[in-house]
């Protein structure tokens, strides 16, 4: 039942290792947080007499019709008065044992209360998938299908004639389907009003209504087959040799590897076990991720500066916020793993989270060469099984190092000892949706905070919040700033050529290659090198628009142009939406004048890859974006193939400025550096120069030199001068002017709310009743209401309100359970925390 107002003491839950004392007498009751939308309360639950449960506990409890999943939070010896004891109902089961540590907690609780979130979405995102199950209303033909039973009903001849349509429709379902059974929901997208004929089916006792159980992730079991005697007389030729390869295999295999070794079946196993020779038994396999088998590889010599920065990280042995700025190739990593490898003796564990999964095979893979199998990955594109498996092995408290993405920041690793975050300016690591809308780096803060360990952030462009924040603490003890300044051996930057595309059109060039780019695309094939072109969008071109009126196709759902996807030769042409998925053939003729004179413009990877094809049809080309990289594995394999030499030229979007470490790519190229430059966010100019700054660094790893291109129409722009000449002091320096001046982050301080419906005007309305109800307030300036720069997606309109403030004093903000009672059922509203994307 409901508990309002409760007071939680400050350590609600106990750390793993502590045990309760239960008893008949003592705490028979627990108070549950149940994973159940709008309910924001605590529920108090009898403990059966066979269960001995825990603070931390997951369970599985009965709520309304349901079988739900729940948080054990505290112990209770006697119920809340106000609660009729025979209104408490029951726990049903212990579905995974507590992980819940004090610190744990309390950061679960930290992010909750400065996002806004319920503390059970923040939990829905810290657990794997599938732990926290939910139970559905499912309806079955009575006896299965095509029995009823002994219904009076069907002793007549067309027993579908007592039945209403509405009933006979559900009917007819049912016997459609093999098993005679649906969810109650199914059938409610299938027929109208499906639950008045469900109704009448079952007064009639055609159909019953039973309850699924939740489909929790549980533990893989396999059976293994273990040698327990000596092979004696008693045996047939076959069971003998099935015993041999047994026992030359070390007296133990998995059943089906056995089977499949012997050609065998598994009846001679079964009786081999009878006869008491062996003992098959389950036993628990782990479903983690399997990388390649890889040569160990040790510690390497360091440079001064990586030493010096080594030793500094090397000495902190309590909370501390380290900047290790180095340029790209100063060789971050190899601090990384050098600062890791002494805490395995210490019993502790380490942390690296980095912005895309598509960083992560090649990065696990030099931290596997180094550490073995005490290296662990855990990302959302990991299986619920591997994610599961894997979140279990960290609560082992082995020492191990987990990489992942951004959620990996809630792995339960006890004994932390350090928590790493590489390229920690890029946006990756903000979540915009669904809530809570946190920032990894943030919640690493904390985190590190929590368990007293240093929190390395690791950038060769590092965000300006970090840059400040650094500054601002200085050597306090708290902070402190590492500089990498130079490549490994000493290998220069690579110099960055800037073509103004203005020139080159006017000069009769009307390729989307500069004839700079194309003689150094010519030199690559002559030379046997390997390049990387960087187009800001996937796809073929960026809207398709008639040449006689002007008319540009657009998303039916959506308020913006539709790209050309091209899949195949003499594939029908595809235009596709990039934020609903919406897709359409392209039309012979303009749907507003009907004129046959369409035309494609904008160039995204599709169309650079087959220019190149074209012009260039020696070079081997490997394309590198979310299309080409949907599928579990591509990520990795597109780059084994690409670092074993089978491509010339890796054509990619964003995915390639994040980290990747390609000593054999000498060429650059940035097709059109414009589409970074012009976006209608205060941030632009950071992430186009943080962009352009990773993508060069690409270049020039190796023993050859290497050389950048970047093509532009914008020349004269502070952010194209500053890559240039790879200048972050002044840049950086330049920008926080701007931004002080107009009191945005790192200066000031920003919550977006973003309102959206599929109705325009009551979303409009919306945002103008809560602008109106904040503006009361004096302490920060409201900024809106304004429609989204792309006002509708998938139908549904969009409206946002920017609250500014300063950073230091935070001031009274609202009552978001206030704001949040303004917007009717049909008005969606999510809260941004220090949103890094306002469009």
């Amino acid at each position: 039942m409901y508990i309002n107002d409760i007071k939680l003491s400050p350590l609600v839950v106990a750390q793993a290792s502590e045990s309760y004392q239960l008893s008949a007498t003592l705490n028979r009751w627990v108070e549950v947080l149940v994973d159940c939308p709008g309910s924001t309360g605590l529920f108090t639950y009898r403990l059966p007499a066979q269960l001995e449960i825990k603070p931390g506990d997951i369970l599985s409890v009965p709520f309304g019709a349901q079988q739900l999943g729940a948080i054990a939070i505290r112990l209770l010896a006697q119920p809340n008065i106000d609660l009729p004891p025979e209104k408490i109902r029951e726990v049903e089961d212990i579905v995974s044992v507590g992980f819940f540590p004090s610190a744990y907690w309390e950061l679960l609780n930290r992010v909750a209360a400065y996002y806004y979130t319920p503390l059970i979405q923040v939990i829905r995102v810290a657990l794997p998938p599938g732990l926290l199950g939910r139970s559905q209303r499912r309806i079955r033909l009575v006896g299965g299908r095509g029995t009823g039973g002994s219904n009076y009903l069907l002793a007549s001849a067309d027993p579908l004639a007592f039945l209403t349509p509405t009933a006979r429709q559900v009917w007819e379902l049912l016997q459609g389907q093999p098993a005679g059974d649906y969810s109650f929901v199914y059938l409610q997208q299938k027929v109208k009003s499906a639950y008045r004929g469900i109704r009448e089916l079952l007064r009639f006792g055609l159909v019953e209504s039973y309850l699924e159980p939740p489909r929790l992730t549980r533990p893989k079991l396999q059976k293994a087959v273990t040698l327990t005697g000596t092979i004696d007389d008693d045996l047939t030729t076959r069971q003998r040799e099935i015993l041999e390869v047994l026992r030359r295999r070390g007296g133990e295999l998995w059943q089906n590897e056995l089977l499949q070794i012997c050609n065998a079946s598994s009846s001679i196993i079964k009786t081999l076990a009878q006869k008491g020779y062996i003992v098959v038994e389950e036993r628990e396999v782990l479903r983690t991720e399997k990388g390649p088998t890889l040569l160990g590889d040790g510690a390497k010599s360091l440079t001064v500066a990586q030493a010096s920065a080594l030793e500094t990280i090397q000495t902190l042995d309590t909370f501390a916020e380290v900047l290790l700025h180095g340029v790209t190739g100063s060789g971050k990593t190899e601090v990384y793993l050098q600062a890791i490898a002494p805490l395995f003796n210490q019993g502790k564990s380490a942390l690296v989270l980095v912005p895309e999964i598509g960083l992560t095979p090649q990065l696990t893979d030099r931290f596997r060469a180094r550490f073995g199998n005490k290296v662990s990955v855990y990302h959302s594109a990991l299986s619920d099984g591997e994610r599961y498996d894997t979140w279990r092995q960290m609560l082992t408290g082995e020492p191990q190092v987990v990489i992942g993405t951004r959620s990996a920041v809630f792995a339960p690793l006890p004994n932390l000892g350090l928590i790493i975050l590489d390229e920690e300016h890029d946006s990756s690591f903000k979540q915009d949706s669904p809530i809570p809308t946190y920032h990894a780096r943030t919640v690493a803060q904390w985190r590190a905070e929590l368990e007293n360990c240093p929190l390395v952030l690791g950038s060769a462009t590092p965000s300006l919040e970090t840059w400040v924040s650094v500054g601002r603490q200085g050597a306090g003890g708290r902070s402190c700033y590492l500089s990498l300044p130079e490549r490994i051996n000493s290998r220069p930057l690579p110099p960055v050529e800037i073509v103004d595309m203005r020139q080159e059109l006017q000069q009769g060039n009307r390729s989307i290659f500069s004839r700079s780019l194309q003689t150094a695309l010519q030199e690559l094939q002559e030379r046997k090198q390997q390049g990387i072109l960087f187009i800001h969008r996937r796809g073929h071109s960026t809207f398709v628009s008639c040449r006689s009126c002007g008319y540009v196709l657009e998303c039916p759902h959506c308020d913006v142009s539709l790209a050309y996807h091209h899949t195949e030769e003499k594939a029908p042409e595809l235009l596709r939406c990039h934020y609903c998925n919406y897709a359409r053939s392209h039309p012979k003729f303009c749907p507003d004048c009907s004129s046959p004179y369409l035309k494609f413009f904008g160039s995204g990877t599709q169309r650079v890859t087959q220019e190149l094809a074209r012009q260039f049809p020696q070079l081997r080309l490997i394309r590198f974006d979310s299309d080409t990289t949907r599928n579990k594995g591509s990520h990795r394999t597109l780059l084994t193939q690409f670092a074993n030499g089978e491509a010339d030229l890796l054509v990619g979007t964003q995915m390639l400025t994040k980290g990747l470490d390609l000593p054999q790519v000498t060429l650059v190229g940035v097709v059109a550096a414009d589409g970074l430059l012009n976006l209608s966010d205060y941030r632009a100019s950071e992430r186009a120069f943080q962009t352009l700054t990773q993508v060069a660094g690409r270049a020039g790893r190796g023993e050859d030199p290497g050389r950048v291109i970047v093509q532009t129409y914008t020349t004269e722009h502070q952010v194209i001068a500053a890559v240039r000449s790879h200048d972050y002091h002044s840049f950086s320096q330049a920008e926080l002017e701007q931004r002080q001046a107009l009191n945005y982050p790192p200066y000031g301080r920003l919550i977006l709310l973003r309102l959206s419906s599929l109705d325009p005007i009551q979303v409009q309305n919306t945002a103008q009743v809560i602008a109106t109800a904040l503006s009361t307030e004096e302490e920060f300036e409201i900024l809106g209401p304004a429609p989204a720069s792309i006002l509708r997606v998938a139908n549904r309109y969009r409206w946002q309100i920017l609250i500014k403030f300063a950073p230091d004093a935070l001031p009274q903000l609202p009552d978001w359970e206030e704001v949040r009672s303004l917007c009717p059922s049909s008005v969606s509203l999510t809260i941004d925390v220090d949103p890094i994307n306002i469009m």
